[in-house]
């Protein structure tokens, strides 16, 4: 998610919705639909989504429920998928697995002693994407005609990519990180029901009178999702130290401090792995029939969650006047 020290880096802005009208943004699906898989657990009856056998699918839900702010406000999202996670991240990914299973054991014991509010607190912190959410995430995305682009790895360092390149008009994704992968415009908060936040990588650089070399090397020193940031330096610390030594090395040097990897993390920020070889259409055509009966007939979803977000997508696309869907 990346470190929230590095909002305070950050040049941020709400902006309107309307004014994203006839846009295309490069979704980070992974964070996107973590997002509302969560919310979904916490306030639906897991009724709801659960099949005959058990299986979890409340990713349907979230999915019909989230997409038609995009469709709404007249704007194309285009869901960029992680690939393999960087070997930095795996210290993070294994936390997050110990801190899942120790929310497990709490959840067990809520469930026992009956405290249905506890229970599905806890419940929405334990989820995962599944191989059955990743499957039928993508085949409801592809019946409703929303573009899928694969990422070589993070799919924040790729959605920045397409951004910089221009096939996106932003970057979208509730992780900092993307302002280190230099995403020009990154819109924040897209699974709120207000506002997007803007985070401007430029008036960043011009804020602080930064290159994006040293962008990077205050983030790190803040910490990030691939490496642990040095202790006492904050934000500010770590502007008016990497002004004051000039970069990551100097600041490093000049504290005798030392970041595990650092080298590596700098370059995975400033030349990640990313990828050209994708296309799509920003002319959408979504076939709501076919995925109402995919959610609801073939996995046993319950009509009453996901019928008006199945409206909202037939009203917005039906309307006049947008070019953008058919």
């Amino acid at each position: 998610m990346g470190n929230a020290d590095l909002r305070d880096l950050a040049v941020i802005e709400t902006v309107p919705f309307d004014d994203l009208a006839g846009s295309v943004v490069g979704v980070d699906a992974h964070n996107w639909l973590y997002r509302y898989l969560t919310t979904t657990v916490r306030w639906t009856e897991d009724g709801a989504y659960t099949t005959a056998d058990g299986t979890e699918v409340a990713n349907l839900i979230g999915v019909v429920q989230g997409l038609p702010k995009f469709f709404e406000g007249d704007v194309t999202p285009v869901f960029v998928w992680d690939g393999g996670p960087s070997e930095l991240k795996a210290d993070e990914i294994a936390e997050r697995r110990e801190a899942r299973e120790q929310r497990e054991e709490q959840l067990a014991e809520a469930r026992e002693r009956g405290d249905a509010v506890e229970a599905a607190r806890l419940d929405s912190q334990t989820q995962r994407l599944t191989d059955v959410i990743h499957r039928t995430t993508r085949e409801l995305l592809d019946l409703l005609d929303v573009p899928q682009v694969e990422a070589p790895a993070e799919g924040e360092a790729q959605a920045a990519h397409m951004a910089r390149r221009g096939d996106v008009d932003y970057a979208g994704t509730e992780d900092y990180d993307a302002l280190l992968f230099g995403a020009p415009e990154t819109l924040r908060q897209l699974t709120s029901k207000g506002d997007p936040e803007l985070m401007d990588f430029e008036a960043t650089l011009a804020e602080h009178d930064f290159t994006w070399e040293q962008l990077v090397d205050a983030g790190i020193l803040c910490g990030t999702d691939f490496n642990e940031g040095v202790k006492g330096i904050g934000p500010k610390t770590a502007v008016s130290a990497v002004k004051e030594h000039g970069d990551l090395w100097g600041v490093l040097e000049a504290r005798d401090a030392y970041v595990e990897n650092a080298d590596v993390v700098r370059t995975l920020f400033l030349n990640p792995s990313v990828t050209d070889e994708y296309e799509f259409e920003t002319t959408l055509s979504p076939d709501v029939a076919a995925a109402r009966e995919y959610v609801v007939d073939e996995w046993g979803v319950s009509e009453s969650e996901v019928e008006r977000g199945f409206e909202r997508i037939e009203e917005s696309t039906s309307q006049t006047g947008l070019d953008r869907w058919t």
